[in-house]
């Protein structure tokens, strides 16, 4: 296998071979790696949200206005699904494009069943 084919072979987590000096060849695979350009913006909206909540809490807690309540638990509802919205976006253009590529039926089925759950 040339080098470039080797690097292919990683890239598209194809099975290949490694020869080692000490004990051989070994056969592998290195599975698909999930590259996502958006995760400090997901980590850092997780954290809005996160903060967003223990306020609601806190305002459950001190028994405010049940009005009030249910317009901030709206806002942290929506928020959610935005970040939801992100996350499905930055997969289908990383992960879902790689698979399409490769032809792996599984990757984009399982993203199906994920986008049934996630709009229920």
């Amino acid at each position: 296998m040339t080098q470039e084919e080797h690097e292919r072979a990683h890239a598209l987590a194809l099975p290949h071979e490694h020869e080692h000096a000490h004990d051989g060849v070994h056969a592998h695979v290195h599975g698909h790696t999930h590259s996502h350009t958006q995760t400090r913006a997901v980590l850092n909206r997780m954290s809005r949200l996160i903060g967003h909540l223990e306020k609601v809490k806190r305002m459950v807690k001190e028994g405010e206005d049940c009005s009030d309540v249910l317009i901030q638990l709206s806002a942290v509802d929506s928020a959610l699904k935005g970040v939801g919205r992100i996350i499905l976006k930055d997969h289908i253009s990383h992960c879902i494009v790689d698979a399409a590529r490769d032809e792996d039926a599984a990757a984009i089925e399982k993203l199906n069943k994920a986008i049934d759950q996630f709009l229920k």
